[in-house]
């Protein structure tokens, strides 16, 4: 059966940097993205740079269920999935806390539940987290945790404002929690995809030079510190040293890697959190 690959947020930055790495493991891949325009120039872009994969640009908002259903009818076409990176999120200037939640943790899982009966021996997942949970959150309150990880409850979004109160409000504080559900997500459907021979990871980048990420350093001055505190050569990462470790955790090399998290920050945590800024 030919292999298949999905890459959301194909359009751009760090998707569209792990979508031209998956291209050259796969038979056919699916970009996936809700930004059209971009959408269709990076599938112009990979067709001409990868001749012997099929690749097909798939329209979709994540949060749409029914665009999910489809997205599985169309992997089931075409052949057996093999590898998932998914990078589709939005970032603290895009949108309200309502939004940033809905797309970046319950997308995420209702995508993994949506390709879930289509995970078998060698398929990998890897999502996209990020630093911010690890900045941002300290000593969380287990009963934040307990709602975090039920993503799929009707009543998600209210619970969660209850339980953490109206600063989850805050677009950046709601990101860093939607990020921190991603990388708990990932450790619960480990146990579950294991059994079908299956590996999911995450992957946590920290300021990265993307279009993104570009956007939140207009508006947020700290990201320019965050840059300076970086013991890597003190400059932004790059989405296709995102995309490399990527594709390591998809590779057969990573095959005993499996429900972790990866940070990809360049070390602005481990400077931060060292005992002499402690």
């Amino acid at each position: 059966m030919p292999l298949v690959g999905i890459a959301t947020g194909a359009g751009r930055g760090m998707g569209r940097a792990c979508a031209r790495r998956l291209a050259e493991t796969v038979d056919a891949l699916l970009l996936v993205d809700l930004d059209e325009v971009s959408l269709l120039e990076a599938a112009t872009e990979l067709r001409a740079a990868v001749e012997v994969t099929l690749i097909e640009p798939f329209l979709l908002d994540v949060t749409d269920s029914e665009g999910l259903a489809r997205l599985v009818s169309r992997v089931s076409e075409l052949g057996t999935l093999r590898a998932v990176a998914h990078a589709a999120g939005i970032s603290p200037t895009m949108a309200d806390w309502k939004r940033i939640l809905s797309v970046d943790l319950v997308g995420t899982a209702n995508l993994i539940n949506a390709l879930r009966p289509l995970a078998t021996d060698g398929t990998v997942i890897v999502c996209f987290a990020s630093m911010a949970s690890l900045l941002a959150l300290d000593d969380v309150d287990p009963a934040a945790d307990l709602v975090i990880d039920a993503p799929e409850d009707d009543e998600f979004l209210e619970r969660l404002r209850a339980v953490i109160g109206e600063s989850i409000e805050d677009t950046g504080f709601a990101y860093a929690w939607a990020k921190r559900g991603v990388q708990r997500l990932v450790k619960r459907e480990a146990v579950r995809l294991g059994p079908a021979g299956s590996r999911i990871c995450s992957v946590s980048p920290g300021v990265i030079d993307t279009p993104q990420g570009r956007q939140e350093a207009e508006s947020h001055p700290f990201m320019k510190e965050l840059v300076e505190r970086t013991p890597v050569g003190r400059r932004e990462g790059r989405a296709e040293e995102v995309a490399a470790v990527v594709a390591f955790l998809m590779s057969d090399e990573a095959s005993f890697v499996t429900g972790t998290d990866v940070l990809v920050d360049g070390g602005v945590c481990a400077a931060l959190r060292s005992p002499a800024n402690s």
